[in-house]
């Protein structure tokens, strides 16, 4: 059986999702609760808070209270979702970075993820498993303050404050089976579009849009480079339940084991939840470890024959093996002097070219008031009448490749056409 087929076994628990919802200053708590089983996930209740911070936080807190008394969760720690506003959420491609060194590879480029101080900010980022992408999430000190103060003067008990990338994502693969290969689905339960999506060259995807549906989801699907005619799926339907958001907080408070760890609370106002709710997935996993070992016990005879086998064979090949991995390593020294020798010789070349390649592929009027040329990477920035296009432009050329905007296209007023801010590859550069 694989690891997707046992994950469902250890879907065991009862969790509470908050979503605060609404313009800022009237925002509403919107509450899930529900419990989590090896057969599925249901809701188990749901409340609003409206405009609660103008409301006695002792009131509301007193509701959520009696809320969680009547459905039997009183210990339950809540997942809350930040207002995607709130949250910058930015993905990183870091091919070839251990786990260990996960960390200092995030640190390295967190300045350039987002434009306030260091100081200013909490941070928090996951490898999305199985990939090389990490999801970095970014909130200011400021917004978590604002939000936690009230939480913790009602008496609520949060385990972490999330986004909503991280908690669909989650709730998409609870159960192992993952959704499919491209996806794109809006929300508008926030009081803004708000896109969530998936794809070969996106794994994860979020955004949120002050302009028409239409044209959000078309700049979505290109982000996304999934055809702009897409279709977006409502959240609701995709997690087959409303309110859609605060169900998939709800889930990642009930098998935390099972969700992508992006919390923005600080570890010391962070609640534990209770014991108890580890037990099953203990029993669980006790079961399946014994199993194991008693499986890995039976052949340990024939295991343990070959093994020596093998190493009486090695230990013969073992100094011809050395000899050529001496060698070996005296040619890769030769050949990366090399290499780096044709590399100087080629730069001011390559770069003209670059320079030479935009200015044909680049339509007017479009005209630029930013380029920089890396080794690796080339930003542009400027105005044209449309945005969306350039990314399937430059992706076009034989230079460049994995175009992406920076930030979102900006229109401005009259007839002014689109800011815009792209980053692309260059083509073939390792």
């Amino acid at each position: 059986m694989s690891f997707s087929g046992l994950k469902k076994w250890v879907a065991f628990g009862s969790g509470v999702g908050i979503q605060i919802a609404g313009p800022r200053g009237v925002e509403s708590l919107r509450i899930a609760a529900a419990r989590v089983r090896p057969t599925g996930a249901r809701l188990a209740g749901a409340m609003t808070v409206d405009d609660f911070p103008h409301q006695p936080a002792g009131v509301w807190g007193t509701e959520y209270a009696a809320f969680l008394r009547k459905l039997g969760l009183r210990h339950a720690v809540a997942t809350v979702i930040l207002p995607r506003s709130a949250v910058i959420v930015r993905p990183l491609v870091l091919p070839g970075v251990s786990n260990k060194d996960l960390d200092s590879a995030v640190r390295f480029q967190m300045d350039g993820l987002h434009p306030y101080s260091e100081d200013d900010v909490y941070s928090a980022w996951t490898r999305l498993p199985g990939t090389s992408t990490v999801v970095v999430a970014v909130a200011r000190k400021e917004a978590i303050e604002r939000y936690a103060a009230p939480f913790e003067e009602a008496g609520i008990r949060v385990g972490g404050f999330t986004c909503s990338a991280a908690a669909i994502y989650s709730a998409l693969r609870l159960f192992g089976a993952a959704p499919a290969p491209e996806l794109l689905a809006v929300d508008d339960s926030a009081g803004e579009l708000e896109y969530y999506g998936e794809s070969p060259t996106r794994p994860v995807f979020s955004a949120s849009f002050e302009i028409g549906n239409e044209r959000a989801a078309s700049l979505a699907a290109s982000e996304l480079r999934i055809p702009s005619d897409t279709e977006p799926i409502p959240l609701s339907t995709l997690l087959g339940l409303e309110p859609a958001l605060s169900f998939a907080a709800a889930l990642s408070s009930a098998c935390p084991h099972l969700s992508l760890s992006l919390n923005l609370l600080p570890a010391e106002r962070r609640q534990a939840g209770s014991r108890l709710r580890w037990a099953p997935s203990v029993a669980f996993g006790t079961a399946a470890l014994v199993l194991a070992g008693m499986l890995a016990a039976f052949p340990a005879y024939e295991n343990r024959t070959y093994l020596k086998s093998l190493q009486a064979q090695i230990a013969v090949v073992a100094p011809v093996a050395e000899r050529a991995g001496a060698i070996d390593k005296q040619v890769d020294v030769l050949q990366h002097r090399i290499q780096l020798l044709d590399d100087l010789r080629r730069h001011p070349r390559a770069d003209m070219d670059v320079l030479a390649e935009l200015t044909r592929i680049l339509p007017p009027p479009t005209w630029l008031s930013l380029m920089q040329i890396a080794p690796k990477q080339v930003s542009v920035g400027g105005e044209t009448p449309e945005a969306a296009p350039l990314l399937s432009l430059l992706d076009s050329s034989r230079l460049f490749e994995g175009s992406e905007f920076q930030a979102a296209p900006l229109r401005l007023p009259g007839p002014g056409g689109e800011t815009f801010r792209i980053r692309t590859n260059r083509r073939g550069v390792k």
